[in-house]
């Protein structure tokens, strides 16, 4: 299977269209007429189409085979390739189930293209980007009938994203238009593909539930990355997943708790899916890097190391099979749910302004009685008691950060203002904490020889001291975070 990030420009043309002239943005080759015919696959209820999600089988051309398409921004798709054969090759089909959820894949529609592509160069011969002029014919399964409509497509290969938006612009002038969807399948369907729930309101609700959309689309996003073991992917989805149990908890005065509680519960579920390999991942590139640093005779990849490692790779085994679960889709399925039909409160029907900025409040004083907590424990309790609180407090300052990121788009800079005050505070903190897991793990280790113990001691005092600055740096980072963001709290 290859992958590559499709980046490409579509528009409508009539079929009376002349291509125009792109003198001085690059070379045109001379044109290569092809003949493709694509078999287009999804559920019944067209669940990929729904998420602009396109899976094909594709003869003719140069790029023979099955492909499936992921959008990854605007006018950008991540497209994964496999081989040309009958039955859906296992490689793609399993990266689906998050958005098939148990159901049936089939053939849903058919497009005959004649298609003419001519290569865009650069002076010296590299090939910029490919300029395709389609002619195509669609057929929707079971129905008769067919569309036609012509379209071209401008594809980047190794060219500078403005060199589209040049193209594009010399076509608009030429007549053509911007084409309304991201896929010739999704013109071919139409009214059939399911549309999304409208999310444009003006209410407070409203923008937090853009906000929880966008980490529905990201969770999604990284899915399949995630199956593939794509590096940082973990961390990118269960990144999502935090932010959006932090939104739902922040966000209870204006969503009903009935629903959102037992949703939260279940993302926390699904965080600490993710945290098995997250946490070892981290904890590998920390300590191979600490290694790297230290004396020769440490420069090794101790057995208790690569035992880190394997906990990561038996880790993925347990992600890919949980996110191919029941529970996995029906968690999925209430977020969709709740975007349908959101359970907003009488509060979130108020100003978004106004019921925002009491959110984010509401967070930072959260933070400010987790902070107290520090100085009562250790004076109480002692230590230990306050390292938990500090911890808290952690956890306290990422609420407040995700909770001023949901209303950056109401609050604008003090919003971002916040964020980035709760941030800097949460790495200080991060940093503590990261160092007390790391001691822990280093004291769990039982080494295998007088070697390995003089680098576990070396790793664990390297540990130790940055626990100790991070900690130590703790109430000056509270007080200029504190400083910078009241004042924007209003």
């Amino acid at each position: 299977m290859t992958e590559h990030l499709e980046v490409e420009l579509k528009f409508d043309a009539d079929t009376g269209f002349v291509l125009p002239d792109l003198s001085g943005l690059a070379e045109v080759g001379e044109p290569v007429t092809y003949e493709l015919e694509a078999v287009y696959h999804d559920t019944e209820d067209l669940r990929l189409a729904a998420r602009k999600v396109t899976l094909r089988r594709r003869t003719g051309g140069t790029d023979a085979g099955w492909h499936l398409k992921v959008p990854a921004g605007p006018d950008s798709k991540h497209e994964r390739q496999a081989p040309l054969s009958d039955e859906l090759p296992a490689e793609l089909a399993r990266l689906l189930p998050a958005y098939v959820r148990g159901r049936e894949v089939g053939p849903v529609a058919v497009l005959s293209t004649v298609r003419t592509v001519r290569k865009l160069r650069s002076p010296s011969g590299e090939v910029l980007a490919e300029l395709a002029d389609d002619l195509v014919t669609g057929t929707i399964t079971g129905t008769p009938g067919s569309s036609s409509w012509r379209e071209v497509e401008v594809e980047l290969v190794s060219g500078d994203p403005r060199l589209l938006k040049k193209v594009g612009a010399r076509l608009r002038k030429a007549g053509a238009e911007r084409a309304a969807g991201s896929s010739k399948l999704g013109r071919l369907l139409g009214p059939r593909v399911p549309v999304p729930p409208s999310l444009d309101g003006s209410r407070a609700g409203d923008a937090l539930l853009r906000h929880i959309a966008a980490q529905m689309d990201q969770i999604l996003a990284y899915d399949p990355r995630v199956r593939l073991e794509v590096f940082d992917s973990v961390h990118k989805m269960r990144v999502a997943v935090r932010r959006l149990r932090s939104v739902l908890a922040s966000g209870r005065p204006l969503l009903d708790r009935a629903v959102t509680d037992p949703l939260q519960s279940e993302l926390r579920w699904l965080a600490g899916v993710l945290g098995e390999v997250r946490d070892a991942e981290v904890l590998h590139e920390r300590f191979s890097g600490r290694l790297a640093s230290l004396p020769e005779v440490c420069r090794q990849n101790p057995p208790w190391l690569r035992q880190i490692k394997k906990r990561e790779r038996k880790g993925y085994t347990s992600i890919r099979k949980e996110l191919s679960g029941e529970r996995y889709f029906a968690l999925l399925d209430a977020l969709d749910r709740l975007l349908a039909a959101p359970p907003f409160t009488a509060r979130a029907h108020g100003e978004a302004e106004k019921e925002l900025r009491k959110l984010v409040r509401r967070s930072w004083r959260r933070l400010e009685r987790a902070h107290d907590a520090i100085g009562e424990s250790e004076s109480a309790e002692g230590a230990a008691a306050a390292d938990a609180a500090r911890h808290e407090t952690r956890k306290a300052a990422k609420r407040v950060r995700y909770t001023a990121d949901a209303a950056c788009e109401v609050l604008g800079g003090d919003a971002k203002a916040v964020s980035k005050a709760a941030k800097d505070l949460q790495e200080v903190l991060g940093r503590f904490q990261d160092g007390v897991i790391a001691q822990e793990q280093l004291r769990a280790v039982e080494p295998a020889s007088v070697e390995e113990a003089f680098g576990l001691g070396a790793l664990y005092g390297l540990e130790h001291c940055e626990a100790e600055r991070a900690r130590d740096e703790v109430e000056a980072a509270w007080a200029d975070a504190r400083s910078r963001a009241v004042p924007r709290l209003g």
